[in-house]
């Protein structure tokens, strides 16, 4: 797997595909992008490049607690460094959870990066509201405070990070817990910003201002329930909506996983769009 250095960490990156446009697909949570492998081979043999990265402090990518921005603005400047540094500009980027978040703040900051969006499994409202801030950031804070920076290497996530990049351990230890807790919580409070839905901290504005195409595929469980993604399809100039076989779940999350069996179905949804915009777009210089 490649590595790039963006900014001065290394960020783990792959390309699936030889040809075609290009695509930037951003996996959710703070997970790795080994969940979209299957998916990106699918969209690949499809005629397109599929690029996947884990983002800093995720997968085996650096880690580095540090930034005045958002941690979540400061992944989408990553991306479109990585994208440049492949010549992928302008790509259709999306991804599914934060990775659609994340999509949605590549185009507000980036917009010339950007051809079209792709945004699966929006998250927005209450109960995504009141479950992710100690998902992402609460946890890590508490084990800060109870014992230091040893308690945050021991947690869960964090143990994944290590294994997949065992300088990250080193990293970790040299920071001062004092430092590590500020960070996080001064990335939580940017986190907590802004309304709960239908997109969690993006304003109605801010969507209603996308003027590249874009495709929406609502989710199914109640950290993305459908209700969020199709108010956020109708607030985003001629967003096509697009709805998988499904029916919500009242459970608080599904993992990507679970859509295995649609992957076909979405790579061929995804696809039609992407040569359509092609096509559009291709028309429009002749």
């Amino acid at each position: 797997m490649p590595i790039q250095n963006i900014r001065g960490l290394n960020i783990n990156y792959e390309v699936t595909g030889t040809s075609g446009p290009w695509v930037a697909l951003v996996t959710g949570g703070r997970r790795g992008y080994q969940e979209f492998i299957s998916f990106a081979r699918k969209l690949a043999a499809k005629g397109f490049r599929v690029v996947l990265h884990d983002r800093r402090n995720t997968g085996a990518s650096d880690i580095r607690i540090e930034g005045e921005e958002g941690e979540e603005e400061i992944w989408a400047d990553d991306l479109v460094l990585l994208l440049k540094h492949l010549g992928a500009t302008p790509a259709f980027v999306g991804g599914t959870s934060s990775g659609a978040r994340l999509s949605l703040l590549t185009y507000l900051r980036h917009p010339e990066a950007v051809r079209a969006l792709l945004l699966m499994r929006i998250t927005g409202g209450d109960f995504a509201a009141g479950r992710l801030p100690n998902m992402y950031y609460g946890q890590f804070i508490a084990a800060a405070r109870q014992g230091g920076m040893p308690a945050v290497c021991a947690t869960e996530q964090y143990q994944e990070r290590i294994a997949a990049n065992p300088g990250n351990r080193e990293r970790l230890m040299a920071m001062d817990a004092q430092r590590y807790i500020a960070v996080m919580q001064h990335w939580l409070d940017i986190f907590l910003r802004g309304p709960r839905a239908p997109v969690l901290g993006m304003t109605e504005q801010a969507l209603r201002s996308i003027r590249v195409p874009t495709i929406l595929i609502p989710g199914n469980d109640n950290t993305h329930s459908s209700v969020h993604g199709m108010a956020a399809a109708e607030l985003i100039p001629g967003a096509q909506l697009y709805r998988l076989p499904i029916e919500d779940q009242d459970v608080p999350l599904l993992p990507f996983t679970d859509w295995a069996p649609y992957e076909e179905e979405l790579a061929t949804a995804l696809a039609d769009f992407m040569h359509r915009v092609s096509t559009e777009k291709t028309k429009e210089t002749l």
